[in-house]
């Protein structure tokens, strides 16, 4: 069994990361610009992904992310302040998802109802990434 710690993807993200920020450094306007975790989705053949909301309205307070939707799901990933006193959570709600760090709240309004039970979160090296299986209208 693979220790978690020594996943041989993380060089490669790490990797990632840093030719990104290269990039990101060379574009106009570059202090604006930010990257929150690492997620690839599709949609569907033919489709590409489509990203709904990147961050907040440039509030301090707020936890920066961004929202993902497919056909039945809809993917977030935020990222995390490194100086949390508690573990980070995910309050995921039919209509809305809260991500709460200590005395910090983001509320993050969905297009859609979300299938509460089928939905999860997953926190690793500050990236909290949310999978929320949307609730099929007939």
């Amino acid at each position: 069994m693979q220790n978690k710690e020594n996943n041989p993807y993380d060089d490669i993200f790490a990797n990632i990361s840093k030719i990104v920020e290269e990039i990101i450094r060379n574009m106009p306007e570059h202090q604006h610009a930010r990257i929150v975790g690492y997620t690839i989705v599709t949609r569907g053949q033919g489709e590409t992904p489509c990203v709904i909301r990147i961050g907040g309205d440039d509030n301090d307070d707020e936890i920066p992310y961004e929202v993902i939707e497919s056909d039945d799901s809809i993917f977030i990933t935020a990222e995390l302040p490194p100086d949390s006193k508690h573990a980070p959570y995910a309050d995921i709600r039919i209509n809305d998802v809260r991500i709460c760090i200590d005395d910090s709240e983001t509320i993050i309004p969905l297009g859609c109802s979300i299938d509460v039970i089928h939905s999860h979160y997953r926190v690793h090296r500050r990236v909290m990434d949310i999978t929320m299986r949307k609730i099929r209208q007939h």
